[in-house]
């Protein structure tokens, strides 16, 4: 690689550019298109890659939009005789344990909406035909789909996972049918695993989004060409757009893992790798925790549905810049989840939002001081802002400053629950760890939120508002593949080397041209437990092929006990390939220059209620080593930094400010 790419993130309200070459950085801000994120997208590219020469590696919420607002493709689902309720019937948990009313599960293909196609086959447990597929049967099945209208299809037969000859059959027979959906999601390819409603679930997920996002890639490469596009994957590695657009469901959590990844990054040199990224922006709050590593996850849920796909482990709440605020039915503030979006954005603005958001009570608070443009050269009407919080104040009986104050403490406490539900809650200290906090408004609830979960320590990066772009920009290829193949460890029945070099095969091919320059890294790994167990542990395949040491060694770490003589049970076996990075993070990233002059102070209202003149830092005149003494504001373009007071910090070698408590 050439050293040099740009990363475009595209969020709820701005799309970030950040360009990465040996020379240095280059950063652009663009408000979001709402009707088509490639409008802003096409246009930052032409502002700093006119020539076309630079690789390009997108984050996209095309297909988080379309699953969230359920606004996806016409999608049928196919599934073996006797299983049509197989998504309907889910898992027995209870999303609300105590609801006096059943609530329906969220089900994208739901049994009555005549899309749902049942095939007479049947394959046992152990991958062995019982009634095998007819090629009358196919056309039955196959016609009847073409005839309902659907767009996409999902399909997904009984432990396809080990004999996927019918899955691949019927999609083929497709190809002769007129009127046949031309998007297909086979699950013996999106998620070839056990555990039948999740693998359903995933490959349902990925159907209902694929003709959406095929759409919006394959026209961003056309126009974006001759650069090369690379898509942002939710297991924070990038893939090439036919990729992303066959298993679209990979870039359900493209966007937050880029910034996970730049968290990481910027973690560890400043030396305190074990951390908490904290990437609050315009729509969304994303957390995760990161002790010196990536943290992964094999399920997640978005919307309500469950995804398992191999992604960032990020836990998302909706408390953004742009989030609404407003009073619930017993008259106690609400903050989100709807927010302002780009447009018409927060009152402050001036681009015609009324409705009081977070931004506009830091603006009345005076925290993003109205005298210093955002970025692209935005301007706050402080008056704007004030009428936006008239009525929520006079609902709540107060004045403004109290009102706007109250909004703050409302959405804090949800982005609180949100760290403590990566730490706490899986029995991580937050005092261990240190916060690094991101996204255009992160930099704004950083120390307060330090304070609430008990750390001390809080890391604001060099250009905290494209941190997430930078981490796309930083990014390396990554493939990953699977195979469910449920054998006791150590079976003589199995041999390994066969599953692991079809995967191998079928990674490198989703890498596409991007690892093709050098050999890629490969990592291989198992999932095991005990028999009887629920759940698995996911290990590195051991070099000496004793997996049962390894994996007791590993539950030992976890659980504080072993089974000795249980048997151990191999349940899924995993690879991925890695390719060489387009750029590395630059050993130093300076904040862009900041119009705010020397001396400059404005009046600001503190946690407390009390009304202070603070000092106003331009961020890109503070020199390495600079000290600051809280409370103060850091302004920059991307971001504004507001330290609390019995806060301080420092500029470290790389332009990162490292604030502790005092």
């Amino acid at each position: 690689m050439n050293g040099r790419c740009l990363g475009v993130d595209v969020g709820g309200t701005f799309t970030d550019f950040v360009v990465v070459e040996p020379e240095g950085l280059r950063i652009v801000k663009r408000l979001t298109s709402p009707r088509d994120p490639a409008e802003s997208v096409l246009a930052g590219l032409a502002e700093l890659d006119p020539a076309a020469r630079l690789p390009v590696v997108h984050g996209t919420t095309v297909a988080t939009n379309a699953l969230l607002e359920r606004r996806g493709a016409r999608t049928a689902f196919v599934t073996t005789a006797g299983f049509a309720d197989l998504l309907a019937l889910g898992r027995a948990a209870r999303g609300e344990l105590y609801a006096l009313e059943p609530l329906d599960r969220p089900n994208l293909v739901p049994p009555d909406s005549g899309l749902v196609f049942e095939l007479d086959e049947r394959v046992d447990a152990a991958g062995k035909p019982l009634r095998r597929l007819s090629d009358a049967e196919i056309d039955r099945v196959a016609r009847a789909l073409a005839a309902s209208g659907a767009e996409s299809v999902a399909v997904c037969l009984l432990f396809s996972f080990l004999h996927p000859e019918h899955e691949r059959r019927f999609a083929a027979a497709l190809d002769a049918i007129p009127g046949a959906p031309a998007h297909r999601s086979l699950s013996v390819e999106v998620l070839p695993e056990f555990r039948e409603y999740e693998r359903a679930s995933t490959t349902v997920v990925n159907a209902y989004v694929m003709p959406l996002v095929a759409r919006y890639l394959a026209r961003l490469e056309r126009a974006a060409a001759p650069r090369q596009l690379a898509v942002m994957g939710s297991h924070a590695g990038s893939l090439p757009p036919e990729t992303a657009a066959r298993l679209a469901v990979s870039t359900i959590l493209s966007g937050p893992a880029g910034g996970v990844l730049g968290a990481l990054a910027v973690a560890r040199r400043v030396g305190w790798p074990r951390c908490i990224s904290f990437d609050m922006g315009g729509t969304s709050t994303d957390v995760a925790l990161c002790d010196d590593a990536l943290p992964f996850t094999h399920q997640t849920s978005v919307g309500g549905l469950p995804v398992r796909r191999s992604s960032v482990d990020v836990h998302t709440v909706g408390a953004g810049g742009g989030s609404i605020v407003g009073l619930d039915a017993a008259g106690g503030i609400l903050v989100g989840p709807e927010s302002a979006g780009a447009e018409p954005g927060p009152a402050a603005y001036g681009r015609g939002g009324t409705r009081p958001t977070l931004t506009d009570a830091q603006v009345i608070l005076g925290r993003l001081p109205a005298s210093l443009p955002l970025a692209g050269g935005l301007r706050l009407d402080v008056e704007a802002a004030r009428r936006a919080f008239a009525g929520l104040a006079s609902g709540l009986g107060c004045d403004l400053e109290t009102a706007a104050l109250g909004a703050l403490k409302v959405a804090e406490a949800l982005m609180e629950r949100a760290l403590r539900q990566v730490s706490v809650l899986r029995g991580e200290d937050p005092a261990d760890y240190a916060l690094v906090a991101f996204g255009g408004a992160g930099g704004l609830h950083a120390c307060a939120l330090a304070d609430a979960i008990g750390t001390r320590r809080v890391i604001v990066p060099g250009l905290p508002g494209a941190l997430s772009a930078l981490g796309l920009a930083t990014a390396a290829p990554v493939a990953t593949a699977s195979r469910s193949v449920l054998r006791q460890a150590g079976a003589t029945a199995l041999d390994p080397e066969p599953v692991f070099a079809e995967m191998q095969r079928e990674a490198l091919d989703r890498l596409g041209p991007q690892g093709r320059d050098a050999p890629p890294e490969i990592r291989r790994q198992a999932d095991l437990r005990y028999a009887g167990q629920s759940w698995e542990l996911g290990l590195d395949w051991p070099a000496d092929g004793d997996l049962r040491s390894a994996f007791e060694q590993a539950h030992a770490a976890r659980y504080g006990f072993l089974h000795p003589k249980r048997p151990v049970e191999l349940v899924t076996l995993r690879l991925s390939a890695t390719a060489a990075a387009p750029a590395r993070l630059p050993t130093r990233v300076d904040a862009p220059p900041s119009p705010a002059s020397a001396g400059l102070r404005w009046p600001v209202v503190l946690p407390n209620g009390e009304r202070r003149e603070l000092a106003v830092l331009a961020r890109s005149g503070l020199r390495i080593g600079a000290a600051i003494e809280g409370p103060c504001l850091v302004h920059q373009s991307d971001s504004t930094l507001f330290v609390a007071p019995g806060w301080r910090g420092r500029v470290a070698p790389g332009a990162e400010i490292l604030l502790e408590r005092a």
